[in-house]
């Protein structure tokens, strides 16, 4: 790997940040690659078994938190974020409270983001090896062991609120990172300060309180690991907290202050596909799995699966206003193959026992 550079590239790192934004980043950042503290913290809250059943968080070891021993010579990380919030015609938070309709988190209403970030950082490698030579280099988008928003952090592109996220003063917190790991001893960039203050809108908010402390985030209890992570039953007790939220959640960001300065997304690829920013979730519980299958290529709501997707949708017509159609609708998935949908949609239905026994 080439680790020199000439005295003419000393404006490269200005040069990289311009040929970013003109790729669709909203911002580039350069830091080094120490992060002991992020290191420590990491292994503090595996040892305290905060990641569930995501093994893959100790899986690879330190090389998480050592970049070189993911990619040896790495000095540098260029770490970039994008806009992903669409605009749309009913807000997020009032979708929240028509409980017969789903609830999905806004980064997966559109293509999936890996592909498109990916194809744009490697146009961002390719633009500074035809600039400055051949270099070495990696292209990470939540691909890897790596612990983007420690790096973002590092990197001036935001500080990590106490919901976990990464919050820019600028921009508040509806953005997805990626990182391109270097061996060009790049000139840094300032780390980003804490403006939390004292707010505690997002631990206040959670609807599960899986914000146990400030900065602290049992992903055991996150709806977010609840219905795309955990590959098993959802624990009754986070069931009703659940409400119409089917495949992540945003409430953290929704109450967060900072993000009155959100910007809304101008990629074409982030925009809702298929009504999924506002459809009944009886609608969505009767996509058979061909269907589903179709509607969900090149969508990051592939991770949940067919079967999880039917045993989140189950809980939220569970806590939906009980109706002839929503009981017909679980009714129908009652001797469905799968053990886990049955058990989900009995849940479901024993929700609605009282007002069906009328």
């Amino acid at each position: 790997m080439n680790a020199d550079l000439s005295a003419a590239s000393a404006d490269l790192p200005d040069r990289i940040k311009a040929w970013g934004r003109e790729l669709g980043f909203q911002q580039v950042g350069i830091t080094d690659i120490q992060l002991d503290a992020a290191e420590q913290r990491l292994e503090e809250w595996l040892a305290a078994g905060y990641a569930g059943e995501m093994d893959y968080m100790a899986r690879h070891g330190r090389r998480r938190s050592r970049p070189a021993q993911l990619v040896p010579d790495t000095v540098r990380v260029i770490s970039v974020r994008m806009n992903y919030l669409p605009d749309e015609a009913t807000s997020p938070l009032a979708l929240l409270d028509l409980h017969e309709r789903a609830y999905i988190a806004r980064y997966t209403l559109g293509r999936d983001y890996h592909k498109l970030m990916r194809r744009r950082l490697q146009r961002l490698a390719d633009r500074i090896a035809a600039n400055n030579g051949p270099f070495g280099y990696r292209v990470f988008v939540d691909s890897a062991p790596v612990l983007e928003k420690p790096l973002a952090q590092k990197a001036g592109l935001g500080w990590i609120g106490k919901h976990t996220n990464l919050i820019n003063k600028q921009a508040g917190s509806w953005f997805l990172l990626g990182e391109l790991y270097t061996d060009l001893p790049l000139r840094l960039d300032s780390p980003a300060t804490d403006h939390c203050g004292s707010c505690t809108a997002c631990i206040d908010v959670c609807p599960t309180k899986a914000i146990i402390a400030p900065y602290v985030l049992d992903a055991r209890r996150c709806i977010s690991y609840l219905t795309i992570e955990l590959q098993g039953a959802i624990p009754v007790e986070f069931r009703h907290a659940i409400g119409n939220r089917i495949f992540g959640c945003d409430d953290c960001q929704l109450c967060c202050p900072w993000n009155k300065f959100a910007i809304h997304t101008a990629e074409t690829d982030f925009q809702p596909r298929h009504a999924l920013d506002d459809s009944k979730l009886v609608t969505l519980f009767a996509w058979e799995q061909a269907e589903w299958a179709q509607k969900t290529t090149g969508s990051a709501i592939r991770r949940a699966g067919y079967v999880g997707w039917l045993r989140n949708l189950a809980v939220a017509l569970g806590n939906a206003p009980t109706s002839t159609e929503v009981v017909t609708a679980l009714r129908r998935r009652a001797e469905h193959p799968s053990t886990l949908v049955r058990e989900h949609v009995a849940w479901a239905l024993e929700q609605h026992r009282t007002e069906l026994d009328r």
